[in-house]
């Protein structure tokens, strides 16, 4: 028996978005997206539970049934599409990352359309940044289905929002990456993500990753490039709502329409490597010795610096820093009489001025002038390369700024520097998107009409076409005034400049179509004609004013000539009629009121009383005739309200004026105290490197200084370590000696021969009472001993005659005198002794002092062989005697 299955429908639209079964979920994710499709506007309740807790949108789309998920995507867009920014504010953070890592990669086409479109809606609704960065690691996913069906999601985006309004460079870096993924499908992911990129960037995105790849990939990126080479710039496709709602605003006019139409052909301008390209700090690349160099007077040490310089600037972008001294070399670098290092130092100006943009402007008086003044070369390629930098300068500027200098070597007397710079005046007015004031309108046409008088043709045409490129900027009716004067061949000569000519500042002189809104939207073309008020005067209001009542058609024709025209005087009518009717809106006498005023009028037809105060209301102006016709019986009132309304008006408008210019002035004030400012830091920071510099190499002298004491050190701690090693060694030597003196003494004793050394009271060979029963022999041969040891110590180098112990050497007798030799005093010592031993008396002995070995510092091995020498007789002496005093033994 089959149990009717239980009804979840009236269970809360949040608690069935979490609930346990599957078909529960999936009929609350379609109600969701019914309610939502169907709700009025974006504050409908519907929307609030999913505000509240946007983790029942992160489920849905997570969920874990397959056709729940699908349902649940849907119900996303659905909430998405019809709840506003705010939806996507809330739950962007949440949705984006389980649809990359899920959805993207499902196996159902609905999932995977509505997952992309659910991507597309988020950056729609807000912003592109947010979401790139919330996709973006779908390209590090371990599944190469993923990361390709990431890859198709970028390429997605990127053609319906183009480079304008999504940044190229996060994924231009993780190109390299993708294109040595294993799976051939995230590489044929990765080539059609590539070549939508080029589409919109064309060449300047190369830098970035171009180097990266493999060499047969860049020549298949290459044959697909040149496929889509010959199309025309894409176009947003899809628009942001912020986009949107300004297309809608201006729906109903034409002005806002070219607006529009403006911001798509910008979306679809081709970016440069300038924008996308990382800043490059490069002044610690510079040479140091780069001034130098340049000083040398050897045109190749020149030629040099200036080739070294341009490898450090060929970069994309350079991040601003401390140029002043480069720029200078450079500039002077502009005199030289080597044209290589000039066109060498001229493309190192025009690198370094692309590469730092609008920073280098603050560079462009340093050299600018010394460029135009080797305009004078007529050698092509020196030409060329100054040309080039010229505009690389003028880019990072204004006209404006330029315009003075440009002027001032128009009138120089060399032809060839004449011919230059007007060229470089035709480059400027052509690539500048500033349209110049009058007085700039008013100075260049006036070195142009100059030019058209020279004798050269060159110079002539030049001249006509300036004039005719700022005729295609301001326009025609504006340029009638400079033209008087020109025969109508030179006129024909300037049209024909005109017609052919490309500029780009013409974005300003538009102001026509705000003249065709009808008075409610005069506030815009009020706003655009602002300035002109103040070259009006009441007489000029007065007709207009007068002529409002009578039909709005004379107000429409005399604001459409000023309009197209741009210029103030003929767009002075026309302005001042909107703020007349913005003004008088408060006291209720604008326009709109004054309509009901023709009803008393219309019965001032048939009086002619009221025909002669009229020309003093409106002289001299041809549209007053007109109004003098309907408005008869007005003047005495009418005249009066007008002119009460533009008197007041204009003083209103010259109290702003002169506020305007209080403030310029204290602006321009504050503008010369900070560049005095600037200037002055400069100066100091240029004291403190100049100090620093000094403090470095001080640094540098002592540093050296020490190293050599140290140096120093050292070597004689190594003398002193080799001279204590030495010392050792004769000290090894003389203990060594003494024990061999000492055990043949003990030898002596342990036989019954009385030592030589022992002698009985009396006066030996050497003169010292010894007696045999005391120490004496003891403390005389340590004495000895201790007296060799001090003077070792102490660094005394004597004679090894000398060396006697202080008894001995203050003693007088024969055996001390310098007279004896080693050898004769031991014989005279084994005379006495035979003697002694003949006598039966004690036997006086004393080994000669001059036998020992004293380490002296020249002779020191003669000393220790007749060191030996002495001991080996002395032993014999002691064998000989040891053999006597046996045989004499009873």
């Amino acid at each position: 028996m089959a149990d009717k299955e239980e009804d979840f429908s009236s269970l809360p639209l949040p608690d069935r978005f979490t609930h346990k079964l599957w078909k529960v979920r999936k009929e609350a994710y379609e109600e969701a997206a019914k309610q939502f499709s169907v709700s009025p506007d974006e504050s409908d309740p519907c929307f609030r539970p999913f505000l509240n807790d946007p983790n029942l949108l992160k489920a849905a789309v997570s969920d874990s049934n397959v056709a729940a998920q699908q349902e649940g995507i849907t119900a996303l867009c659905a909430f998405l599409k019809y709840g506003g920014r705010d939806c996507a504010l809330r739950t962007r953070g949440l949705t984006i990352t389980p649809m990359v890592e899920k959805s993207l990669s499902s196996t159902r086409a609905t999932t995977k359309q509505n997952a992309l479109e659910a991507i597309l809606l988020y950056i729609e609704l807000d912003a592109a940044a947010p979401v790139l960065e919330d996709v973006m690691p779908g390209l590090s996913n371990k599944v190469p289905k993923n990361v390709a069906a990431t890859l198709n999601a970028l390429t997605a985006i990127f053609h319906n929002y183009g480079c304008k309004i999504v940044d190229p460079k996060p994924v231009l870096k993780a190109l390299p990456k993708v294109f040595g993924a294993a799976d051939k499908n995230v590489r044929a992911e990765a080539t059609s993500l590539t070549v939508e990129l080029y589409r919109w960037l064309r060449e300047a995105m190369k830098p970035m990753f171009w180097g990266e790849l493999k060499p047969t990939q860049q020549t298949d990126l290459e044959s697909q490039f040149e496929k889509i080479k010959a199309e025309p710039p894409p176009k947003q496709e899809r628009l942001l709502r912020s986009q949107q709602a300004v297309a809608e605003t201006a729906a109903g006019g034409d002005e806002d329409d070219g607006a529009v139409d403006g911001e798509e052909a910008d979306a679809g301008e081709e970016m440069d490597a300038f924008a996308l390209a990382e800043p490059v700090d490069i002044t610690k690349k510079i040479p140091s010795n780069f001034s130098d160099m340049l000083a040398s007077s050897k045109w190749k040490d020149r030629k040099e610096a200036v080739d070294a310089l341009g490898q450090v600037l060929n970069v994309p972008r350079i991040k601003d820093g401390d140029f002043n001294e480069v720029t200078r070399g450079l500039a002077k670098c502009m005199k030289d009489a080597n044209v290589a290092v000039v066109t060498q130092a001229a493309q190192c100006i025009e690198m370094l001025a692309k590469g730092l943009r609008q920073a280098f402007s603050k560079h462009r008086p340093t050299v600018m002038q010394p460029i135009m003044d080797r305009l004078k070369e007529k050698k092509q390629t020196v030409a060329d390369a100054l040309g080039a930098a010229l505009d690389a300068v003028f880019s990072s500027t204004n006209l404006a700024d330029c315009l003075e200098d440009i002027i001032a070597y128009l009138s120089n007397k060399n032809p060839q520097v004449k011919e230059g710079t007007m060229r470089f005046l035709i480059r400027c007015l052509r690539t500048t998107r500033d349209v110049p004031s009058k007085p700039e309108v008013a100075s260049i046409c006036e070195a142009g009409k100059k030019l058209l008088s020279e004798s050269s043709p060159a110079l002539r045409d030049g001249g006509a076409e300036i004039l005719g490129t700022v005729m295609k900027i301001i326009g025609e009716r504006a340029m009638t005034p400079y033209l008087d004067g020109l025969d109508d061949i030179r006129k024909t000569k300037v049209k024909e400049f005109f017609e052919t000519a490309d500029v780009k500042a013409k974005e300003k002189p538009k102001p026509a179509p705000a003249a065709k809104v009808p008075p409610p939207s005069a506030k815009k073309a009020l706003g655009a004609k602002k300035p002109v008020v103040k070259k009006a005067s009441p007489a000029t209001v007065a007709p207009v004013a007068e002529s409002a009542p009578s039909s709005p058609r004379p107000t429409c024709k005399v604001g459409a000539p000023g309009s197209k025209l741009g210029l103030p005087k003929s767009s002075g009518l026309g302005g001042l009629k909107a703020p007349q009717k913005r003004t008088l809106a408060g006291s209720g006498t604008a326009s709109p009121r004054r309509a009901p005023s023709g009803p008393p009028v219309m019965p001032s037809d048939d009086e002619p009383v009221a025909v002669p105060p009229q020309p003093r209301l409106g002289p001299s102006r041809g549209l007053a005739g007109r109004s003098l016709a309907k408005p008869a019986a007005a003047p005495p009132q009418m005249p009066v309200e007008s002119q009460s309304s533009s008197s007041g008006f204009t003083a209103v408008e010259r109290a702003e004026l002169e506020e305007l210019r209080a403030a310029n002035d204290r602006l321009t004030k504050q503008i010369d105290d900070l560049r005095q400012e600037r200037s002055k830091f400069l100066s100091e920071i240029q004291e403190l490197k100049n100090q620093n510099a000094g403090l470095i190499e001080d640094h540098t002298r002592d540093v050296l200084s020490i190293k050599a004491k140290e140096t120093q050190l050292v070597r004689a701690r190594s003398d002193a370590e080799a001279t204590e090693q030495v010392n050792e060694r004769l000290r090894r030597e003389m203990d060594r000696l003494k024990k061999a003196l000492n055990n043949a003494e003990g030898l002596n004793a342990g036989s019954g021969v009385v030592s030589p050394r022992v002698a009985s009271p009396g006066t030996d060979d050497a003169g010292i009472f010894r007696d045999p029963g005391s120490a004496a022999v003891n403390r005389n041969r340590m004495s000895f001993a201790s007296t060799m040891s001090e003077e070792k110590e102490n660094g005394e180098t004597m004679h090894p005659r000398t060396k006697l112990s202080p008894d001995l050497r203050h003693n007088g007798s024969s055996a001390s005198s310098g007279r004896g030799s080693p050898a004769r005093n031991f014989r005279n010592m084994a005379a006495y002794r035979d003697d002694v031993s003949d006598s039966g008396s004690a036997i006086t002995r004393e080994r000669p002092v001059s036998s020992l070995p004293q380490p002296a510092g020249g002779g020191g091995v003669e000393s220790w062989r007749r060191a030996a020498e002495v001991t080996s007789q002395l032993k014999a002496r002691i064998e000989q005697m040891k053999a006597k005093q046996g045989f004499s033994r009873p």
